[in-house]
């Protein structure tokens, strides 16, 4: 990609967001109810659906998507809206077996990709129109235990079509379950930023308990275990985050490097001992900015077991379609391994996507049409997740 044009991309990313800033601002003056909606667009579907051999490839798929924020909206999981990206009929319709709702504790005003201070704070706001008990005020620990207990109340109302995966003896359950025609959704929790640890490495034993089996290290500022891609320093794994990676691995915990900085990567590969997830993110190969990962760390994350989920936003593919998310998996495969790539939507993340929970057959569709395997479509639509949460979920 030209210099020019990676410059433009980034300048247009920084405009987005600072569009995005404002709109949020409007929006949550208004209502969540109608900021969920206006955050989360849908790029609309093209006229033509998907082809017969796509449905059929479809219908036979495990699907599991690393990364979505649902759990931000007090909207509802159980029915199906006209807005917004997942619940869980969408889930049940684009045959999602696993989905990762992955909670946000904090996020700066003016946020952009480039860098961000972590001296300012959007949740907040959000937490208080939205009657979020007073303790999240102020406590990112609180929200993210209250988005966690949001997900427990969600599945208890299910009928049992959604359940909180905690375990790899769960996910075994899960999926006997849909081998047996069942239609339901197992949900792993995660949380995107270890701010909210609040510096204390015994809350991560708090969060585990409460169910949290992924922690992305960053999020869009440094932090105090190490650098964000967005943050000031963008600093390698301190003290204190080396010590929480070693307690993640000990309690079954996933280290997820979505967001983190090139030198905290570096650090995390380096001492990591199990697969290591990025939920959400583009590769550099086919979209150069500084969310994306380089070939480097494509390689690095395959050599630990991991896999690289990539998004359905235009940062993170460049383009606004299924056809550009296939040849950004495409690239991630022949950099990686057909075995280390995933779907990491950002579902629910402020973002428009290409498609919702229910359009995952379309995704089939573009590799197919990229000329991916069926067999090889079948890992990056859900297997290759599948194996790595069965080498690092606790056994029971």
């Amino acid at each position: 990609m030209s210099g020019a044009r990676t410059r433009a991309l980034r300048a247009a990313a920084a405009g987005l967001a600072v569009l995005g800033t404002a709109s949020l601002a409007l929006v949550l003056l208004v209502g969540p109810r109608l900021a969920h909606a206006r955050l989360n667009p849908l790029v609309e579907a093209p006229g033509d659906g998907p082809r017969a051999a796509a449905v059929r490839l479809h219908g036979a798929l495990e699907v599991v998507d690393l990364h979505a924020d649902a759990l931000l909206w007090d909207t509802g999981l159980l029915d199906r809206r006209g807005y917004g990206h997942v619940d869980l009929p969408r889930l049940i319709e684009g045959r999602i077996a696993v989905q990762g709702f992955t909670v946000v504790t904090k996020t700066p005003w003016g946020m952009n990709i480039e860098a961000n201070a972590g001296d300012s704070d959007q949740i907040t706001l959000l937490a208080f129109l939205q009657a979020w008990p007073p303790r999240t005020w102020r406590s990112l620990r609180a929200r993210a235990l209250h988005q966690a207990q949001k997900l427990e109340v969600a599945a208890a109302a299910s009928g049992g079509r959604l359940v909180v995966l905690r375990s790899g003896s769960d996910l075994e359950e899960l999926l006997r379950r849909r081998a047996g025609g069942q239609a339901v959704v197992g949900g792993v929790l995660g949380i995107e930023g270890a701010h909210a640890l609040e510096g204390e490495l015994a809350a991560l034993d708090e969060l585990f308990a409460a169910g949290f089996r992924s922690i992305g290290l960053t999020h869009f500022f440094d932090n105090e275990v190490g650098g964000s891609a967005h943050g000031v320093t963008k600093g390698g794994l301190t003290e204190l985050g080396a010590a929480v990676v070693r307690r993640m691995e000990e309690l079954g915990i996933a280290v997820d490097l979505a967001h983190a900085s090139p030198a905290l990567i570096d650090d995390v590969l380096g001492a990591t001992r199990r697969p290591v997830l990025v939920s959400h993110t583009g590769v550099r190969g086919t979209c150069d900015n500084v969310r994306n990962l380089e070939d480097r760390h494509l390689v690095g994350v395959a050599a630990t077991g991991g896999v690289v989920g990539i998004g359905l936003w235009e940062t993170a593919i460049c383009g606004r379609t299924p056809e550009a998310w296939a040849q950004s998996v495409v690239y991630a495969m022949r950099v990686a391994g057909p075995e280390h790539v995933a779907l990491g939507s950002d579902w629910d993340g402020a973002v428009e996507a290409i498609v919702d929970a229910a359009g995952t057959v379309r995704l089939v569709d573009a590799l197919l049409a990229a000329g991916v395997t069926p067999e090889q479509i079948r890992a990056v639509m859900g297997a290759n997740v599948i194996r790595v949460l069965r080498q690092t979920l606790p056994p029971r």
